[in-house]
């Protein structure tokens, strides 16, 4: 069995789910985690953060229910409303960071969510991935060109293609997956005791 986790590096939700995460994969360490990218933000929805007039008052929200923090270099960026979140390219840095360390998927999925809605760096910026890898001891310069090159944007599409296969029409997702057998074992927001309640359960099953 495996945990696949189904989110936009974009979503404020996901963002609140990040902590959860990473208690479920320090828990379970011999657990693998695929993380996949939905594309929240893609085709007509890539448009300034202003035509999304519900942002602000989410944000309340997810920070109220899960703790998350939203950084003031996060609010100045979004200020004016003409910042676009474009989850193709935030995708396309996933899939680099994923792919310079495979088995720390999860953890760098939420460290690049803490740099967007925190530290306030754009997703679609080669700087930002060169801050993350950096701050992870991965070798920048690659994960830099990796975010550029057309292996990445292939990628992005084949996760995009994934969530879509997977049934997933929201994020963030989290399923445990044995085989052909998808359970869902948290949407939206859930804590660790819930989720390993759950896992528990598909284990004696």
């Amino acid at each position: 069995m495996k945990l696949v986790y189904v989110f936009d590096a974009y979503c404020g939700w996901s963002h609140g789910f990040s902590e959860t995460l990473l208690e479920v994969v320090s828990r379970h360490p011999g657990l693998p985690v695929e993380v996949v990218s939905g594309g929240l933000f893609t085709g007509a929805r890539r448009v300034p953060i202003r035509e999304f007039g519900y942002v602000q008052g989410a944000n309340a929200k997810i920070a109220e229910v899960t703790g998350a923090e939203f950084g003031t270099a996060y609010e100045r960026l979004i200020a004016d409303g003409s910042f676009v979140m474009d989850s193709e390219a935030a995708a396309r840095g996933v899939a680099a960071l994923r792919q310079a360390a495979p088995t720390r998927a999860a953890e760098l999925a939420a460290a690049l969510q803490d740099v967007f809605y925190v530290d306030g760096l754009s997703l679609s910026d080669p700087a930002t991935y060169r801050k993350v890898a950096e701050k992870a001891g991965l070798d920048a310069e690659a994960v830099v060109a990796a975010f550029e090159g057309a292996e990445t944007q292939q990628a992005a599409e084949a996760d995009f293609r994934r969530a879509a296969e997977l049934g997933v029409t929201g994020f963030p997702t989290l399923l445990a997956v044995d085989d052909d057998h998808v359970t869902p074992v948290a949407y939206g927001r859930a804590d660790a005791d819930e989720i390993d309640r759950q896992l528990i359960a598909l284990h004696a099953s």
